[in-house]
């Protein structure tokens, strides 16, 4: 027994003596002691706990090269390497977590749509549950601080820039042509279906270094990455039919959609302003393939439509309406892949190609065009910290416009362009901590019809003053080549510039969402021309210049009442230019000085419905009335549309849909077209620019057919 004890004792004393202290100092960011932290060599028992001066010390019998390990809940772990024998105590510092839900963003110019976005103004289908938006996802955009309402266009207009100021993406891949075929004063609508999109990010201003070419705004739509199951999806509607079908397995998905829409059998019932031939014909569908990897993800998406319509439409020049007949062809494709080459250096590419052509017969003239665009794009993001992430990668661009036109009993008279364009771009993305974030790039891009690189530096910043409040600052440069309407009379016209300065508060709690926003924009190099259109014997510049200069105000709330969902922008905007063929610096036609929208859903479980209602007011626009000395010195009057919508839930797949606009039937005007030369009595005489029709009438029925009989397309209406 003597001998057992004494063995026992020289093995403790053994195990005593070869034991190595480790000792140190935590502290937090700010230089104060940290106390509470967990502190151990990974892979043993031995550690301690951080006491209320930060300092901490533990013994361990662990040999050679360890990893030491200090973690904290919402802080950063601090992982060391060390070696036992060689240690010397250390002063350690305990960040804060920048990856968590209450950390600071930068919201300066974008709105986001997605359940995983911590900014989310919108939600991801909103676009389609707002009540007059008709399932367009401009008419939904159109209800947020920043955009501005042209009844007569249908496009995107944005902060004091006109439509072809805001490009379109789809999973980082530009689309050229995203909206449908129209005639001059009636409205197009976007060509995507929002069924198959569960993310959207609208930049009003300032946005990301990893966009370019476009002076006002980009629309980024992402395709949904993975379905939740296979399912049946048949719409029947008063303008139309509907099918759309997903099919999942383990690894892979396809969805499709595809419609057909013809409006003569609605216009038979709903008298219309415009004296239809052929009434609207749409053809369409697009799909979306999905195939999972281990580390990424690929998606092909495609889409195409056919659209024919004729009409004889009145003009204020011409005794007799004129006859304008369309038949337009597009088609569009992207293939896009992103994942990880390691664990903190992640790749996106993607390619893309749109095609569209158009048939225009105006009278006896035929006028054709045919547009194909590429997009390639190589991006790379690198975790060099869990606060520092670059991005860095390229695009190449190209553009091959031709259009003819053949007057009657006359040769036809070619003309068009072809663009290449190749850009750069770097982009740092600096958390300074939960409070503070940073965002500094630059992009540089060089045009084949511009021989000149553009210089495009962006930066935005963002501090949390509170627990639920923010401010966020955002500057930038941007070029883009001038529109196509010129460049395909002259080519060598520079590129327009603008400049963006933003101020942004945000609070966004549990449900309610306030933003508010102001900024001012800089134009120069703004095309001028010297006819009262257009045209290929026109002389053009780059002499034009202007400004845009408003506050933007947004609030949502969906929790102070049960089962309302709301919210209510409200927009004032001070913007003038000299540019086109203006003779001074005055507001565009298309720019409505004050924009006001308020938007409500409300569910009802006893009628099993969903209630929506929207109030859209804009303040009178300018127009230019040549029998008055003053240019562009008279408005129009101010703009109102209530429109509702009402989901009723027929059986659990099964739903009938109900939307009128305009119910208090306004006679809206955006504008009047005056005749170019003078009467007998020397006036000038003119044509109010109207809707087709003060009302749209919308009935649906929508059935879902899947394995979950709980799944339906409510969300989606």
């Amino acid at each position: 027994m003597k001998v057992l004890f004494q063995i026992l004792l020289l093995t403790v004393t053994t195990l005593s003596f070869s034991q190595t202290e480790i000792e140190g100092t935590i502290m937090d960011e700010f230089g104060q002691p940290f106390s509470g932290a967990n502190v151990y060599i990974k892979g043993t028992y031995d550690g301690a706990i951080s006491d209320s001066k930060g300092n901490f010390k533990f013994k361990t019998i662990s040999k050679g090269e360890q990893i030491l390990q200090i973690s904290f809940m919402s802080f950063e772990t601090i992982t060391l390497k060390i070696i036992i024998e060689s240690y010397k105590p250390k002063i350690f510092t305990l960040k804060e977590n920048v990856n968590t839900l209450d950390a600071v963003v930068v919201s300066a110019g974008t709105f986001k749509a997605g359940d995983n976005s911590k900014t989310t103004a919108l939600k991801p289908l909103d676009i389609v549950t707002t009540a007059g938006s008709v399932g367009n996802i401009i008419g939904a955009l159109e209800t947020l601080p920043g955009t501005q309402t042209v009844g007569e266009s249908g496009r995107l207009f944005v902060r004091g820039g006109e439509s072809d100021e805001t490009q379109t993406f789809v999973d980082g891949i530009r689309v050229a042509q995203p909206y449908g075929a129209t005639a001059n004063n009636l409205p197009t609508r976007s060509r995507f279906s929002p069924f198959l999109f569960d993310g959207m990010t609208f930049s009003t201003g300032g946005y990301s270094a990893e966009f370019g070419n476009a002076l006002s705004s980009v629309l980024l739509l992402n395709t949904i990455n993975e379905p939740i199951q296979s399912q049946t999806d048949i719409s029947i509607m008063s303008v139309g039919v509907g099918l759309g079908n997903t099919q999942k397995w383990e690894k892979s998905s396809l969805t499709f959609n595809t419609s057909y829409i013809n409006l003569a059998p609605y216009q038979l019932a709903v008298p219309q302003k415009i004296d239809w031939n052929k009434p609207v014909q749409v053809y369409s569908g697009e799909s979306v393939y999905r195939r999972k990897f281990k580390n990424g993800l690929l998606k092909m998406y495609g889409a195409f439509d056919y659209t024919t319509f004729d009409i004889n439409q009145k003009d204020v020049n011409f005794s007799e309406k004129r006859n304008i007949a369309i038949q337009n062809k597009n088609f569009y494709f992207n293939s896009s892949y992103k994942g990880y080459l390691n664990d903190n250096l992640q790749l996106q590419t993607g390619f893309g190609f749109g095609y569209g052509q158009n048939e225009i017969g105006i009278v006896n003239d035929l006028l054709k065009n045919n547009e194909r665009a590429l997009h390639y794009k190589l991006k790379l993001r690198q975790t060099i910290t869990s606060r520092i992430k670059l991005n860095v990668g390229g695009d190449f661009f190209h553009t091959n416009f031709d259009e003819n036109f053949t007057a009657f009993q006359s040769s036809r008279f070619d003309y068009g362009y072809q663009n290449n364009m190749s850009a750069v771009f770097s982009e740092a993305e600096i958390f300074f901590s939960k409070k503070m974030a940073m965002n500094v790039g630059l992009r540089s891009s060089k045009s084949s019809i511009i021989d000149a690189y553009t210089i495009e530096p962006r930066v935005s910043f963002a501090y949390k003053i509170a627990d639920n409040s923010q401010f966020s600052m955002a500057y930038g440069n941007f070029n883009q080549t001038a529109n196509q309407d010129y460049l395909k009379f002259n080519s060598n016209l520079d590129y327009e510039k603008t400049q963006h300065y933003i101020l942004n508060y945000m609070y966004n709690k549990e449900g309610k969402m306030l933003r508010a926003e102001a900024y001012f924009k800089n134009y120069n190099d703004l095309v001028k021309y010297n006819d009262n259109q257009a045209t290929y014997t026109s002389n053009y510049n780059n002499n034009g210049y202007g400004y845009a200069k408003g506050i933007d105000l947004f609030w949502r709330d969906n929790k102070t009442i049960k089962n309302l969902d709301y919210w209510i922008s409200y927009s004032f905007i001070d913007s003038e230019r000299d540019y086109k063929n203006y003779t001074k610096e005055v507001t565009p036609s298309f720019i409505a000085n004050h924009n006001f929208s308020v938007v409500t859903k409300y569910w009802s479980d006893k009628l099993k419905s969903q209630i929506s209602a929207t109030y859209s007011f804009n303040s009178g626009r300018p127009y230019d009335n040549p029998n008055t000395t003053e240019f562009m010195n008279e408005k129009t009057k101010s703009f109102n549309n209530l429109s509702l919508s009402w989901a009723y839930l027929l059986s659990q797949q099964k739903i009938l849909f109900f939307s009128v606009t305009n119910v208090l039937n306004a006679n809206n005007i955006f504008g009047y077209q005056y005749a170019t030369n003078q009467d007998i009595n020397g006036q000038f005489q003119r044509q109010a620019i109207t809707q087709p029709a003060n009302q749209f009438f919308f009935v649906g029925f929508f059935w879902t057919i899947s394995d979950n009989k709980k799944t339906n397309n409510l969300d989606n209406l």
